[in-house]
């Protein structure tokens, strides 16, 4: 008998034990999930970047850094109290993909911006979509001038951009070259077939001519050709003391090669698309001693707090200069959020068009209210040295 009433309280015992450990995961299962943000609480963000394709080494550095700042943001109360959420998209650096994703992000998703793109092309190719559903988006490494002023001369309403424009960058690239190569007479080499190619050489030229140098040689190939020694045999008969080759990596690596391969001695100048590890990889020692202009370096003592983050938490170098831009972006969005009061797309755009002396990784930001580009934004000059590439100076054109 007494060995049966023991058994009894045991279960007893155990039951009441079952339900009370029952009823505290209940109520820390309510807890944890009211600690959680609901839906309603984000702020989405959109984000059209190139995971995938040639552009990818940039895009996913750019993923890291923005989600990396956001993780930070968030954990310091989010903005307005409200937890931002970031909605990538991969682009694979084409216009067709990206302006379908920016349609599934503002239909579907219903974000109230869009960070990126980085491609001028593809920048142009989503206005479409952002202007017809007015919402904003920010373009990060997008220097052709059309991405917010199109050739009728109006500016777009809902484009914008944290980079500095084309013009800006041959202008910077030919006061170098004058003034700290002392070359005064210049060629250039460019791909007929690409946009930002032909008018960053006509912007290096009209500058180079302003100034006083003289341009002796200008030689086009179209895109796709790899062999340029006709038009690098014509360059040479002209003697120049700098040769600008407003190009992509790999076709820079590989008219340096065949320049030097034909005894050309001349300087090489480019533009920010130089700046990848395949102008090294490919180039070689041709491309040793070669200057170009960029929006940003590793070096450049304005940045150096994001660069110490970055590799902690990645245990790499960001591949640059995508990462900060798209930070900055970020910065002067959540700048507007603050300053409109609201999340809605015409309200933070015209936010973003009063943007002044707002602090960001790459200095101060204002944006120009008739051209959504930033004012005085400096360029970084670098130069290939011993198969790397090295800060040389931050520039502004005068």
């Amino acid at each position: 008998m007494k060995k049966s009433r023991k058994i009894s309280i045991l279960i007893i015992a155990i039951i009441l034990l079952l339900i009370f450990t029952s009823a505290c995961s209940s109520n820390t299962s309510t807890s944890n999930q009211n600690n959680q943000p609901k839906e309603g609480d984000f702020i989405k963000i959109g984000h059209l970047v190139a995971l995938t394709g040639d552009a990818s080494m940039w895009g996913q550095s750019e993923k890291n850094a923005l989600e990396m700042e956001v993780e930070k943001i968030n954990k310091s109360g989010g903005v307005n109290g409200k937890h931002i959420k970031i909605i990538p998209y991969d682009t694979r650096a084409d216009a067709v993909e990206a302006v379908n994703a920016a349609k599934r992000l503002v239909e579907q998703d219903k974000v109230i911006a869009i960070i990126g793109p980085a491609q001028s092309g593809v920048s142009n190719a989503i206005s479409s979509v952002t202007e017809q559903a007015k919402i904003p988006f920010i373009a990060t490494t997008a220097t052709n001038p059309l991405v917010t002023v199109p050739k009728e001369g109006q500016v777009r309403k809902y484009a914008f951009r944290v980079c500095f424009i084309d013009p800006f960058q041959g202008r910077v690239a030919a006061q170098f070259a004058y003034t700290k190569l002392n070359a005064k007479k210049a060629a250039i080499l460019y791909d007929v077939g690409s946009d930002y190619s032909s008018w960053l050489a006509k912007y290096f030229e009209d500058s180079f001519k302003e100034i006083g140098g003289e341009i002796v040689a200008k030689e086009a190939f179209r895109s796709g050709e790899l062999d340029y020694r006709a038009m690098l045999g014509k360059i040479k008969q002209a003697n120049p003391d700098v040769i600008f080759i407003p190009t992509a990596q790999k076709e820079a690596a590989l008219a340096a090669k065949q320049a030097r391969d034909l005894g050309i001695k001349a300087t090489f100048l480019g533009g920010d698309n130089w700046g990848s590890p395949d102008l090294v990889t490919l180039g070689g020692s041709a491309v040793e001693g070669a200057y170009f202009v960029n929006l940003t370096a590793i070096e450049d003592p304005d940045i150096q707090g994001f660069i110490k983050e970055y590799k902690e938490k990645f245990n790499q170098d960001p591949v640059l200069p995508n990462p900060v831009m798209a930070i900055d972006a970020l910065y002067m969005l959540i700048d507007a959020i603050k300053r409109a009061g609201s999340l809605d797309g015409t309200a933070l755009a015209e936010a973003m068009e009063k943007t002044k002396d707002l602090k960001v990784l790459t200095g101060n930001l204002t944006i120009d209210p008739a051209t959504h580009n930033p004012l005085n934004k400096p360029a970084i000059i670098q130069q290939v040295k011993d198969g790397k590439f090295i800060y040389v100076e931050k520039y502004v054109t005068h």
